[in-house]
């Protein structure tokens, strides 16, 4: 077996003691190799992977344009081998010059305490998790307030579904990973335009006819060789891409009501459960989330601009 090998089953070994839901550990996409050894010999490795959003493009909302994404090897090595390997990395951002738009990111499994150490210590700082929540999760304890209607949208909704959207931006923006950006109307316009044609589920909440929440979702199957099967147990998933209410109606139960809604109908088209991203320094969705039954199974770490690695 190479040594790559040996290192590939050793992590899988050690995500699946680390969370049982975790899919075995993916191989590393091509890209720079970073070799590193610790004081007892024993080698680690990782893949560098360079990637540049041009200006008008959907990741740019939710990532600084140039990114430095290492994918580890460590095997069994816990935080002792991420850290020979991001002072490996380190030594590489030395050689070039990243720009203020500019991000290193690790995705990392969530409940891996080992590595919180290492990365932490490298500057990197937890911007954001992957949540999952099984379709057989018990909801939040208590009803949501009445008076609330959820209806799918459609592209007559789009300027209502745009500015909920463009609202939650502007919230995350505060406090997580994402970036407000010059042409950040045209970019959310062209996307959700997209994913009403296409029929992906976009449910509003309307109070006496007025739109005061949005949960934008849609069906993600994560079978062999789908890049979301290196992140999600296999099987079809329900993705909640956006969830946005207005602030005067935060608190009296439009969230609850809508992922109600949204929980069951995926559930209808064989979702075996739910994921979507969170920032776990914003001050709502960590604590929402958690009471809809969602629990962080990665995180993605970052540290932006990439020369601030240290």
């Amino acid at each position: 077996m190479s040594v790559a090998g040996a290192l590939l089953q050793a992590q899988t070994a050690w995500f699946e003691f680390v969370d049982r839901s975790l899919p075995p550990a993916a191989p590393p996409p091509d890209g720079d190799v970073l070799t590193a050894a610790l004081p007892d010999g024993e080698r680690v490795a990782g893949v560098l992977v360079r990637d540049r959003y041009e200006a008008g493009t959907a990741p740019t909302l939710w990532s600084a344009r140039e990114v430095w994404e290492l994918h580890p090897l460590v095997g069994a090595a816990g935080g002792a081998g991420l850290d020979v390997l991001l002072r490996e990395w380190r030594r590489v951002l030395d050689r070039l010059t990243p720009g203020p738009d500019s991000a290193c990111v690790v995705t990392w499994p969530s409940r891996d305490a080992q590595a919180v150490r290492a990365l932490l210590a490298h500057g990197f700082a937890p911007l954001s998790s992957l949540a999952v929540r099984q379709a057989s999760a018990d909801p939040e304890v208590g009803g949501p307030a009445g008076g609330t209607a959820v209806r799918l949208a459609t592209m007559r909704d789009l300027d209502v579904a745009l500015e909920l959207e463009l609202a939650e931006l502007a919230y995350s923006a505060l406090v997580g990973a994402a970036v407000r950006r010059p042409d950040e109307r045209a970019v959310k316009r062209a996307a959700l335009s997209r994913h009403l044609e296409q029929g992906d589920p976009i449910w509003l909440a309307e109070r006496d006819g007025v739109p005061v929440g949005l949960a934008h979702c849609r069906l993600v199957d994560a079978g062999p060789g789908a890049v979301s099967a290196t992140r999600l147990p296999a099987g079809r998933w329900g993705y909640v891409n956006c969830v946005s209410v207005r602030p005067e109606a935060r608190g009296t139960g439009v969230g609850r009501r809508l992922m109600a809604v949204a929980h069951a109908e995926l559930a209808t088209y064989g979702a075996l459960g739910t994921f979507l991203y969170y920032n776990p320094p914003n001050p709502l969705a960590s604590v929402f989330w958690a009471r809809q039954g969602y629990r962080p199974l990665w995180t993605i770490w970052e540290v932006r601009p990439a020369g601030a690695l240290r």
